[in-house]
Formats: structure tokens, sequence, C-alpha cells
């Protein structure tokens, strides 16, 4: 098996003049704030979201995580949102899958998180979900970003009939929970010790609740936002820590969440890190045990390890295969009827309960699918050795050009056939093309590795 990708860069083209930055990325508007990120945007972004829903008045749930700039940025959304003639509905600081839950579950129009998820505090992002909890569509940002850019970050007066309204939305965190707790009402963690990882974001409380309601004994860190703690040294992006403190004290399984909870990384008592694609493959296992999984299918990306694809295979679970990010594998799955997918990196989607990668509900769903085992005793798959390198090059859209290139690539594929794959694809935001092999032992994949980098360098840079 083998995988390519060519993605061309997040920006516009109009004829006859130089590209144009496009607001929205893979995952909402995210960037520096002060710079990218201003409350004169959240407001326009508020004003401009309203108009993208069918109600007259729609209600407009917005949540955030932990971040000091978050009540700023909520509060001009809210503004932008009301001077529409919508009703801004506040849920306070909760992870990211809460509002794309709540919102279908509570029948509102639209849902809005303020977070810039694993990046760090000086950056925020707003990003958006439908009224089925699923993120807009390209049409519907398109929309949104076209009023953004027609305001030109003027302020102007009421734009809807009437003013709407800004209120809190009281138990908004206790739903979340409530559901949690019925999704998994047969799973019990008694004498289960656990460490939880929150980031200092926006699991912080939520999370470590709905495992001590299960019944686990828990040790929480990172659970002390300040406003600037959040992924610092923590969380998903340093799940390092996490095991090293799992295998020092005693735990079973640690899990690790990123700064809006909508993915995790875990780690057993030998301090082994346990990744997306580990924990996709013990649930896909489990569910298919079960009767329960969708389709007998899993949606994946182009970065999944190989062996995932090898114990799929041995178990006759079809697999779909993405370009990277988990608004694909969103898509891919409603495309095919599935619900089950996610990234390497650690966002899990189990659209059965909620249509987002939830990192609190993936953890649980691991320690369901080990039905008491413990996370050092899993056996779901196999890792394959993988290597990456990132060539910085002149021009990342041309690589799809280089013939060079791309015969190498089937060298290197025709030698690694059913036991590995290669895969090269330019970044969508930097003058980079990224090299990875996977092998199966260490040197094979890295003297590929160089191989290839070697030709990319020659073409490219």
């Amino acid at each position: 098996m083998s995988g390519t990708s060519v993605a061309p860069p997040a920006e516009r083209r109009t004829e006859g003049h130089p590209p144009t930055p496009r607001l929205f990325g893979t995952d909402g508007v995210r960037g520096p704030v002060g710079e990218l990120i201003t409350p004169e945007l959240a407001l326009a972004l508020g004003r401009a979201a309203v108009s993208v829903s069918s109600a007259a008045a729609p209600r407009v749930l917005v949540v955030r995580d932990t971040r000091e700039s978050g009540p700023m940025l909520e509060g001009a959304l809210s503004a932008g949102i009301a001077a529409a003639g919508g009703h801004s509905l506040l849920g306070g600081v909760l992870p990211t899958p809460a509002c794309a839950l709540l919102v279908p579950l509570l029948g509102l129009d639209l849902g809005i998180v303020v977070s810039a998820s694993h990046n760090p505090y000086g950056d925020n992002g707003i990003k958006f979900f439908g009224a089925d909890g699923m993120k807009l569509s390209d049409e519907a940002e398109d929309q949104i970003e076209a009023g953004v850019r027609a305001e030109g970050g003027r302020t102007r007066g009421v734009s809807g009939p009437s003013p709407g309204r800004v209120e809190p939305l009281h138990g908004a965190a206790a739903d979340y929970l409530r559901a949690l707790e019925v999704r998994f009402s047969g799973l019990d963690l008694s004498g289960r010790r656990i460490l939880l990882d929150c980031a200092n974001g926006a699991a912080h409380r939520v999370g470590p609740e709905i495992f001590r309601r299960l019944g686990a004994d828990i040790e929480v860190v990172a659970d002390a936002p300040d406003g600037r703690n959040i992924n610092a040294g923590c969380g998903s992006t340093h799940v390092e820590a996490l095991a090293e403190r799992v295998a020092g004290g005693g735990f079973q399984a640690g899990f690790a969440f990123d700064g809006d909870a909508d993915r995790v990384l875990a780690a057993d008592r030998r301090g082994a890190v346990v990744d997306g694609d580990e924990l996709i493959a013990l649930a896909a296992l489990h569910l298919r045990a079960d009767g329960r999984l969708l389709g007998n299918g899993v949606a994946v990306t182009v970065m999944t390890n190989y062996g995932f694809h090898q114990a799929m295979d041995a178990s006759g679970i079809e697999v779909a295969t993405t370009a990277v990010g988990d608004r694909n594998v969103l898509v891919e799955l409603a495309r095919r009827g599935w619900a089950l997918g996610g990234e390497q990196s650690g966002h899990i989607i189990d659209t059965g309960f909620v249509a987002s990668g939830d990192g609190v509900a993936a953890a649980l769903l691991a320690l369901e699918a080990l039905r008491g085992a413990e996370m050092a005793e899993r056996n779901a798959m196999e890792k394959l050795p993988q290597c990456l390198f990132n060539v910085r090059v002149r021009d990342r859209e041309t690589v799809g050009e280089a013939a060079a290139v791309w015969e190498a690539v089937a060298t290197e594929d025709r030698a690694l056939e059913g036991e590995g794959r290669v895969l090269i694809r330019p970044s969508g935001t930097e003058p980079v093309v990224r090299v990875m092999v996977e092998a199966p032992t260490r040197e094979r994949c890295q003297a590929a590795l160089e191989r290839l980098v070697g030709v990319v360098e020659r073409e490219l840079a």
C-alpha cells in the first residue's frame, strides 16, 4: 500500500489579482490574538454567522477553552450574533465536542467554539458547528467569510429586525456529563487507577468528573488553568511527561487531552505512548466484536500507520483513507454511513455519540474496549517503524509535477509492497514537503527515507 497527496494551500486566487489569504483553515479561523484574531474580527464573524442559519432568530451556543483571551472573544462574538438578530447562549468553558453534542441535543441552530485547540495560549480561534452538530460545510464557511470581508472590519448598526439576546446557558456541563454517563453506563472503572492530564484546558472539570462517576481511582495533573498555562508542557502535545509519570506511579493507564479536549493520547504502565492509531484499532476491534461497528468500516488519514491497515485487513474490517484532518474523516464517515474514524494525532470520532473528535469519550471507549485488561495488555495492532522528514523547498506546489520524485516513490513502493508504504505530501501552510516511510525494520525505513529525501532536495530545494 502506498499513499500520495498534493493539497493546495489555503488561499483564494482571483483572476488578475494575487492570492487572497483565506480566513478559514482546516479547523475554523485560528491565529495569534491581537494580530489575526481580534475582537473586531470576532464581532464580524458572529454577525456573519447568523446569515448561514435558516432560522429567523437563530439560537447559537458559544463555548470556549481556558485561554485568557477567551472571555473577550466570547463577548465580541456574542455582540455580533445579537446585533444580527440572533440569540447567544453562553455555555462557558467546555470541550469542543460538548458544543457539537449539545447543539442538536438542545435543538439549537448553530454552535461556536472559541479555542485554538493544542496551540499555545497566545493563539486563539473560532470554529463553527451546524444544527446537526457537524462542522459547517465549505460553502457555509465561504458565506461567513464573504460577510466578514464585505463588512471590512467596520462596525455598523443592528442588521436584523431587532437585536437578539446574550444570556448564560445553565447546566451545559451537566448535560454533557449526563450524555457521557448514559453512553458508558455499562463501564465500571472501580479499582482502576488512572492518571489524567487535562492540559490546563477545557476538560479540567468534566474530564475528571466523568471518570469519578464511573468509579475510577484517578489522579489529575494540569487541571489548574490560569489563562496562560493551557498546553504548556502538558496535554497531548507533551504526552511523554504523562507516560513517565504513569510508569513511575503504578497507574494502569494514563490519558492526555489537548486544550479543547477534542483529542487524546494515552500511556501504559510501561511508559509506552499509545497514539490515535492504536486507540482507533482497539475501538474498531471492540465494536466489531460486539456487532456495533457501523458499516464494518473505519476511516483514517494518510498518516495512519501501515500496521493499522494490516490489523484491520486481518480482521476483515474495511478501511477508508482520507487527507489529513479530522474534518476530512468526518466527511468520509458521512459519505459511507460509517461511525468510527480518526487520526494518529488523537482525534478519535464515534459519530454514534457525537460528530466530533472527543478526547474524553475516546478515553472511555478505550477502557471499554480493554474489557478490564490493562492498557499494557492491548493487542490491537503492531506498529511499523515510521520515519519522517520535512524538506524545505522553493515552491511546495511543484511537487505534483516532479517526475523524478514520483519515480523514486514508485521504486520504494515496489520494494516495500505488502510490507510498508511511502507518503510524500506538501505542507498546507509552509514551504515544506513532508516525506514519510514505514517499513518492517527501522534500518529499512531510514534507508528508504534518506534516498527519497535526497531526490526531493535535488529536484525541489
